[in-house]
């Protein structure tokens, strides 16, 4: 198998489950090269796990089929330079999430994705707050809701880390 290119707003897709370990033939360079991705596409084709990580990372996969791997209307809100908007949304492994994925962003750009955070980054209060002012469960009731959080449960709550400053930045995602 081909070392994983590096993508660097989602800098451990294997770990996050948006690439895994296949044998598939990627239908866009018809290639098997080890790995194929396993999160969201948006395009008008079928492409559940039929594309390799290389294609992502070339932006030919999106190119061929007019796809995108991640939603751009958060990003587009954020006021983030259009390139940065593209490598997230052509260029980069997106993530299967309970409602439609949200990429977070500071510091003027979009933030790397680490997948569910563990319980132990969610127990400070900035961390609680933080999630409290991006939901409609009050701080109060928070302390309640992260010791009944377990990663890959519903709800999620997704880790971001920003690629300039390292703030933890942490979004709330459920049924």
């Amino acid at each position: 198998m081909e070392p994983l290119p590096t993508f660097r707003y989602h800098p451990e897709p294997l770990v996050t489950g948006s690439i895994r370990a296949s044998r598939a033939v990627c239908r866009c360079c018809s290639r098997a090269r080890g790995y194929i991705y396993a999160g969201p596409v948006y395009c008008e084709d079928e492409l559940r796990e039929a594309l390799c990580p290389w294609c992502i990372a070339s932006g030919v996969a999106a190119e061929q089929f007019d796809a995108v791997f991640s939603d751009d209307h958060q990003l587009l809100q954020s006021a983030l330079d259009d390139e940065i908007v593209r490598e997230v949304t052509r260029r980069t492994p997106g993530f299967n999430g309970w409602q439609q994925e949200v990429w977070l962003s500071h510091c003027n750009d979009v933030c790397a994705f680490y997948g569910d955070a563990p319980r132990e980054a969610l127990s400070t209060r900035s961390a609680q707050e933080q999630l409290a002012s991006r939901s409609i469960v009050p701080f109060g009731q928070w302390s309640t809701f992260v010791e009944r959080y377990h990663p890959g449960g519903n709800p999620s709550i997704y880790l971001f880390v920003c690629l300039h400053c390292s703030e933890r930045l942490l979004q709330l995602d459920f049924t």
